[in-house]
């Protein structure tokens, strides 16, 4: 029997629709990257945002399917992907329990205390996502995520079904898992930092010659210490540069100091252990352009995460 989802797909002719967990059409585009069935497990479902220092959930127990899908490049929003697998949900039969985006669910909040599946098949950007839960009769439940990276879209889907007897628990490989080479399919910052062993954190603000880090949030060190929350034993060091104008002592110690304002962002702000993260400062001993130009200069004036050894 074709489920009732899949019915939405045969309307649409050719190319034959990408169908998802319940039978859900995916976008056009869309490549999954990992899917795991439990058998038996529970799944706490949020039916609210962030509030009072907790997610209100509903427990559901019995079969969980999680999968994660990537939508490559492309401009669409959150809402514009995330609105026509709503509606299929909807004209399945699930009923809407709570919908919100980013800042309205709890932002960092909600993002670290629901389930995500862990990076590198889901990237969760908390100032750009989307969330839906819903339920159809007492024992089934299905939630959606989207959020967006620079280079594409990111869906979750966690459904709850009935269990179905003497069924085990597999993580079910996926078409990518053949041709998989690892750091490629990581979102963004986290790609470039596992493949390159480093990367520089360009949309930091500090004032010209002062150590205090702007309000932010900035992008990069959200998606940094998305990384490390998904990466517990991994360790890093922030290093920070300087373009060449003063002496060395002096930019040494700038650097170090900004460094330092950068992981004690990522500390207060976004609870990560202190010491999984060095700070250290290079003044203008390792340029990456001429400090001949004010373009090269600018450059220079950069902090730095690199990778080191698991804890």
């Amino acid at each position: 029997m074709i489920p009732r989802l899949a019915l939405v797909g045969l309307c649409l002719g050719p190319p034959v629709p990408v169908l998802a967990a319940d039978g859900l059409t995916m976008p056009d585009g869309a490549r999954q990257l990992a899917e795991r069935v439990s058998a038996l497990d529970s799944y706490d479902l949020p039916v609210g945002g962030f509030s009072g220092g907790a997610i209100p959930i509903r427990r559901f127990e019995g079969r969980v399917d999680r999968q994660t899908w990537r939508i490559d490049g492309g401009s669409k929003t959150t809402l514009q992907v995330l609105s026509p697998l709503r509606d299929q949900i909807v004209a399945d039969g699930y009923d809407l329990l709570f919908q919100c985006e980013d800042r309205v669910c709890g932002g960092f909040d909600f993002r670290f205390g629901t389930e995500v599946v862990p990076a590198p098949d889901m990237h969760v950007d908390i100032r750009n996502y989307r969330f839906v839960s819903a339920m159809r009769g007492p024992d089934e439940a299905l939630s959606l995520l989207v959020s967006r990276s620079r280079n594409g879209a990111y869906v979750q889907i966690i459904r709850v079904s009935p269990p179905v007897e003497d069924a085990e628990t597999v993580a079910v490989p996926t078409a990518e898992d053949s041709g998989r080479d690892g750091p490629a399919d990581l979102p963004d910052l986290a790609a470039e930092l596992v493949a390159e062993g480093h990367v520089v954190l360009s949309d930091l603000d500090f004032s010209t010659g002062e150590t205090v880090l702007g309000a932010g949030p900035f992008a990069s060190v959200e998606q940094l210490a998305a990384y490390l929350r998904d990466t517990p034993d991994q360790r890093i060091a922030l290093v920070g540069h300087t373009d060449s104008t003063g002496s060395l002592d002096a930019n040494v110690l700038l650097s170090k100091r900004r460094a330092e304002a950068v992981k004690d962002r990522l500390v207060s702000g976004y609870g990560l252990a202190e010491g999984r993260i060095d700070a250290e400062g290079m003044g203008y001993l390792a340029p990456v352009a001429s400090n001949l130009t004010e373009q090269g200069r600018t450059a220079n004036r950069r902090v730095e995460a690199i990778l080191l050894s698991t804890r």
